[in-house]
């Protein structure tokens, strides 16, 4: 029987896994994806100097009205939809995508959709 601590436990290996080899530069800096039950966050980070330069989540005040629920498809949408405006407005159009060790379906793909549509590039 797996258990949801072993399941977190897999995808942290996964996503070490990938890390090792994705890294987000000044030029092209990583799109990061957290999903928890209630919420989903994205981040433009440049590894390089460790920094992040947008983020967006169902948390954040812009979205917070607007998302009932943030453990959604909807939500990931509009989550994505406000990254990638956050990170064009900064100059960034070309991405690295990192799903963090989650499969590439429902709210991750989503997020990921929607942030193509507004303009990222990956």
């Amino acid at each position: 029987m797996i258990t949801k601590g072993d399941k977190n436990k897999a995808r942290k290996r996964r996503h070490f896994r990938v890390r090792r080899k994705v890294t987000g530069t000044a030029l092209r800096p990583r799109l990061n994806v957290f999903r928890s039950s209630k919420h989903i966050y994205a981040q433009v980070i440049d590894d390089a100097t460790g920094t992040t330069l947008a983020s967006a989540s169902t948390v954040d005040p812009a979205l917070k009205g607007e998302v009932g629920h943030g453990g959604n498809i909807d939500a990931a949408t509009k989550v994505g939809e406000l990254v990638a405006k956050r990170a064009i407005e900064k100059g960034i159009t070309n991405v690295v995508f990192d799903r963090g060790g989650y499969l590439y379906h429902g709210r991750i793909a989503a997020l990921a959709a929607a942030a193509r549509e507004a303009g990222l590039e990956f």
